[in-house]
């Protein structure tokens, strides 16, 4: 067992792509976690599949590592604004934090959000200016501009007078200063961690105290509770209190909390970390961040005591609510089980089921739909994540257009989450994209010359108006723009926003496309099919290039006479298909349409398949409007 004055408990936070998780590799290289002639792939620490493919990490992670016989207990946060629940829990576990900002870049949107968290927490953050070796590399000013940022969230003065390193966590060295000091290795790093991170602030001799921080999930064992040792010890087997607490309001946490229930529970499994595997042991001790298994439920706030008074109870945690949702459907498309797994609604309830265990920020909501359930997220990315995940178990289903949670205040008045966007462009794309956002009511709040013919803006958009952009910024700057958005909180209703000023292009036929239709389709639309690609009635092959929705027929082909023989299909030339991907096609869908996500394909389709329902529904919905209409403009008696 570690003596509690040579254990250090942080996390690494940072916005998304300034080091992370590259960092903890070179820790793990220095610190000889792993047998020299070890195979050892790299950002180890993102070992879900979906992380490795997008560069991202997901969900957080713990490791620990020694140095000099000191334990340091380090978690990887994720830098992406849509998992930042994941980075609000586990900061409750640390006594400090290292925050990485990026030579270039300096400060961003993620950069405010956790370096607020960990100020208002009380902890005091190491700062790491990464990726100096870079050519663009702009040290002064990314130090200067954290230095205001910590300012301007209001940090007390042993919190602004902060340690400062400077390095490549590519290269795995770090430096006190970046003109004098040798780069060589990562003994500045753990000498810096050892001297400012206190040890935890903890009593091994009182009765055991624990809260839970983070879940995890296991088919044999059940819930597993991950949290730092408050208080004491627990031997495997012992009896202990579990207290469950709740916020009066979650969406305004100074309201305070509440005591709801206690019940008797024993530590059937424990866990700690060593490297980045999980040792299960017999006793467990103040100080160190441990894994609890035993209690058949366990929550995010969750007290864990020996004490029995309600007393002993601690204050639930603090989780920002979800600020977009969709709805989860039932695939009732002609295609349905082809390609996977066609579920049904009670199936799919217990697939989310699952995910909510695990994934705290998740909502899952019955609205006595028969065909299927609403689940809110913290944004499209977080959401477009758990459907990525699904579709790879296998799954069938349909996703509908994402869509802004909005509250309503006691005066009838609606407001709607709100977003700051700071966007990095060259300068003869400023125009363009200052365009683009008024018209999604965004307002540019500054400018400022980031060097090098680059732009930085930032605006202040609602989280609507951001549905649909990306894809278009990317084409509007030629893939050279950098966008980065975090949420700031509610503002009164902006006003209608139209995000996809094209139709669609609809199938009337069922059957595999052909060249001769899709070359004259061509002319007037963008195609999102190949030839013999296998198509539906109700399904969008397309994007029409005026503002309504156009029926075609796809599947038709040329009549073959003595001729017209078959060979002349030789000539033809078809564009190069539009292939949505799962993002893009939840950004692009209308209000009326889904996207049928499957483990082979993402198609797009209309909600009301029959082309003459459709026109009918439309009849009944414009019929609706206009009686609603004359009852509002009716004079009264």
């Amino acid at each position: 067992m570690t003596d509690i004055a040579r254990i250090r408990n942080l996390a690494i936070v940072a916005h998304i792509d300034h080091g992370k998780t590259t960092l903890i590799d070179s820790v793990f290289k220095a610190t000889r976690t792993f047998r020299e002639n070890q195979e050892v792939a790299e950002r180890l620490m993102d070992n879900n599949v979906l992380e490795r493919e997008r560069g991202i990490t997901i969900r957080s992670k713990h490791c620990t590592v020694s140095w000099n016989d000191y334990l340091i207990n380090i978690i990887d946060t994720p830098g992406h604004a849509d998992f930042s629940g994941e980075v609000e829990r586990v900061l409750s576990m640390v006594d400090s934090v290292l925050l990485l900002v990026d030579a270039n870049e300096g400060p961003m949107p993620q950069t405010r959000y956790v370096l607020m968290r960990a100020l208002k927490l009380g902890l005091r953050p190491i700062v790491i200016v990464n990726k100096v070796d870079r050519p663009n590399a702009r040290v002064d000013y990314a130090l200067n501009k954290t230095f205001d940022l910590f300012i301007e969230l209001g940090a007390t003065d042993e919190q602004a007078h902060f340690p400062v390193l400077y390095g490549s966590g590519l290269d795995g060295w770090m430096v006190n200063d970046l003109d004098k000091d040798q780069r060589s290795g990562l003994d500045p790093l753990f000498q810096t961690i050892i001297d400012e991170v206190p040890a935890p602030d903890v009593d091994q001799d009182g009765d055991f105290l624990m809260q839970v921080s983070s879940l995890d999930w296991n088919d044999y064992i059940g819930q597993i509770g991950c949290g730092r040792v408050l208080r004491g010890r627990l031997k495997k087997g012992e009896e202990f209190t579990r207290m469950v607490t709740k916020l009066n309001n979650p969406t305004s946490p100074d309201q305070g909390w509440s005591f709801e229930k206690s019940s008797k529970v024993k530590g059937v499994h424990m866990w700690i970390t060593r490297g980045l595997t999980r040792v299960e042991t017999d006793e467990i001790s103040a100080g160190d961040i441990v894994w609890l298994a035993g209690p058949p439920e366990i929550s995010i706030g969750d007290t864990f005591s020996k004490n029995e008074a309600p007393s002993e109870a601690l204050k639930p945690l603090e989780i920002e609510e979800p600020t977009l949702s969709m709805f989860f459907l039932v695939n009732n498309g002609p295609f349905s089980g082809q390609e996977g797994t066609a579920i049904m609604l009670r199936q799919l309830k217990e697939r989310l089921e699952r995910e909510l265990r695990v994934n705290v920020a998740l909502r899952m909501e019955d609205i006595g739909r028969a065909d299927g359930v609403k689940v809110s997220g913290r944004g499209e990315l977080h959401l477009a994540i758990l459907i990525e995940e699904m579709r790879r178990e296998g799954l069938e289903f349909c996703i509908s257009r994402p869509e802004v949670i909005t509250h309503v205040d006691d005066d009838g008045n609606v407001s709607e989450p709100m977003e700051q966007v700071i966007i990095d462009v060259p300068e003869e794309y400023q125009g363009i994209i200052i365009e683009k956002l008024a018209k999604r009511k965004g307002e540019l709040t500054s400018v400022e010359n980031a060097g090098t013919n680059t732009i930085r803006m930032e605006f202040e958009i609602p989280t609507r108006g951001l549905i649909g952009y990306r894809t278009e910024f990317l084409t509007d700057t030629r893939g050279l723009g950098i966008m980065a958005s975090r949420f700031i909180g509610y503002k009164l209703w902006c006003g209608d926003i139209v995000s996809r000023s094209r139709g669609s292009v609809i199938s009337i036929e069922t059957g595999p496309a052909t060249a001769y239709a899709l070359e004259s389709l061509q002319e007037r639309t963008v195609i999102f099919i190949e030839p013999t690609e296998k198509v539906f009635t109700g399904q969008i092959i397309g994007e029409n290039a005026r503002n309504m929705d156009m029926s075609c027929n796809p599947t038709k082909r040329k009549q073959l006479t003595n001729h017209r023989a078959s060979n002349k299909d030789i000539g033809i030339k078809l564009d190069v298909p539009r292939k949505m991907t799962l993002e893009q096609a939840m950004e692009w869908i209308r209000d009326d349409e889904l996207v049928e996500v499957t483990p082979k394909s993402i198609r797009i389709r209309k909600t009301v398949l029959d082309f003459d329902e459709r026109k009918r529904g439309e009849k009944k919905r414009s019929a609706l409007d206009e009686s609603s209409h004359a009852e509002r403009t009716r004079p009264s008696a």
